[in-house]
């Protein structure tokens, strides 16, 4: 995928002209992550919110394996709008995962008790095997999960739509499962490392058109997931993450100007001056990242119209009273609404929800949330 032309339009640092006053047809979620007006109150919804925390999850589950979940729609809207129904909170995620797309491309891949697995994970003579899938012939069940989901959520909750960002699908093709030290995709990039951004690019087109293809059934704003960026040094992030970050919303950005796309990386605390040139609309910050300090540093570099999503640590959540994280809560949302004048802010975790996180303690923070 050639590297988009950065057209003052397009640029990844350039602002969409503001509406002449506040459209609140528009869910409270979208409103806010524009950045153009002030909001209410935060906007809450909470990465990983379908989930194995929630009963209501383990029950459909127990009668579907992992990718027939994800791949049977009327099943994928059922998670999906859990947490809506059990929690109220203002966005549904749709319910998926991050690598149906490179399994589209070519690799076989299965989902163990270890989680995701490729089998027969790439090599670097094996790129002639892939292919740019079509979104709505090879990956049409995310699609048609989308239109229903949108058809049964309420016209005030916002859809989100995701995918993985090149360089974290990379990771997992090439290693073949999660790793902590990612030595064989680190092997590629030291002794093949034209091999390995002509994967990159392959990936960027790839995960462009299906989150096209995902705004144009219904999905009202993006979240990317570079999950395994942060592992790496910002020399190597600069050239084998952002430019392909860069191309993946830039495409997405001209094909649909207004819908804002979220940029996740996590451990990337030391990486917000490349976070910041993604082009992105809203940083998803995790929870070592410090988020006036973020905020602050976007305004000292005149990217203020950046608005940021975050970021409560998901060990508290998981292990602290349901008072101690209402109040933590409350507290990082109350710097996010003081950011920008109220102008920009979402309120999440730093990562996904825990397995077994009492349910108590996700319902008093959404509560004190909403009670802001």
């Amino acid at each position: 995928m050639p590297t988009p032309s950065l057209t003052p339009e397009h640029s990844p640092s350039a602002q969409t002209n503001p509406p002449a006053g506040p459209d609140n047809t528009q869910p409270l979620l979208i409103r806010a992550l524009s950045g153009q007006h002030a909001i209410e109150r935060p906007p809450v919804w909470l990465m990983r919110q379908a989930g194995r925390y929630m009963h209501e999850y383990q029950a459909v589950r127990a009668k579907a394996d992992f990718m027939t979940l994800c791949k049977t729609p009327e099943l994928a809207v059922e998670v999906s709008m859990q947490p809506i129904k059990a929690f109220d909170m203002d966005a549904s995620i749709v319910f998926s995962d991050i690598l149906p797309p490179a399994e589209a491309m070519g690799l076989k891949l299965i989902f163990n008790d270890a989680g995701p697995c490729f089998p027969e994970p790439l090599k670097p003579d094996g790129l002639s095997q892939l292919r740019i899938p079509d979104p709505k012939a090879d990956l049409g069940f995310m699609l048609e999960t989308l239109k229903l989901l949108r058809a049964e959520l309420p016209r005030e909750k916002a859809l989100l739509g995701f995918a993985g960002a090149p360089w974290t699908l990379a990771t997992y093709m090439i290693e073949g499962q999660t790793s902590r030290h990612l030595h064989q995709i680190k092997s590629w990039l030291y002794n093949a490392p034209r091999t390995l951004t002509q994967l990159l690019a392959m990936l960027s087109e790839t995960v462009a058109r299906y989150l096209i293809a995902q705004i144009e059934a219904g999905a009202q704003a993006l979240q990317l997931f570079d999950t395994w960026a942060g592992q790496l040094h910002p020399e190597t992030y600069q050239q084998f993450v952002l430019p392909y970050q860069q191309q993946v919303i830039a495409a997405v950005k001209a094909a649909h100007p207004g819908v804002p796309v979220i940029l996740y990386a996590r451990g990337s605390r030391g990486l917000l001056p490349l976070l910041a040139r993604s082009g992105a609309t809203v940083l998803s910050l995790d929870e070592h990242t410090d988020l006036g300090a973020t905020h602050q540093w976007l305004v000292e570099n005149q990217m203020s119209h950046v608005a940021l999503q975050g970021n409560l640590d998901p060990v508290m959540l998981w292990q602290a009273s349901a008072q101690t994280v209402a109040q933590a809560a409350r507290q990082i949302a109350q710097t996010g609404m003081a950011l920008n004048a109220g102008k920009g802010y979402g309120f999440n975790l730093g990562h996904g929800i825990l397995p077994k996180t009492p349910r108590e303690n996700v319902q008093r923070v959404i509560e004190a949330i909403k009670s802001m």
